[in-house]
């Protein structure tokens, strides 16, 4: 385990299965906007995991971290236009 975690693999693994949800999702019909929206902030705070993990330097972690938080707020945006119809 700590091999798989210390080469990064682990999170390889969380983003071919947020990569296989999404196409789930696309196959039921769902906006790309929509998956981005639910998928995407999840898989840049796991690319900030990885490349922590792999000792990358700090800008590498933070820059994925970083850009979640908007495309979080994107989302709540469109979740809640979508609530008052």
């Amino acid at each position: 385990m700590e091999g798989l975690f210390a080469s990064g693999h682990a999170a390889d693994i969380v983003l071919a299965v947020l990569a296989a949800e999404a196409v789930l999702l696309r196959l039921r019909r769902w906006s790309i906007s929509a998956i981005l929206g639910l998928l995407g902030p999840a898989g840049l705070i796991v690319l900030g995991l990885r490349a922590a993990l792999v000792g990358a330097p700090w800008y590498w972690i933070a820059l994925p971290v970083a850009l979640a938080f908007p495309l979080h707020l994107l989302d709540l945006r469109n979740r809640s236009r979508d609530e008052r119809g």
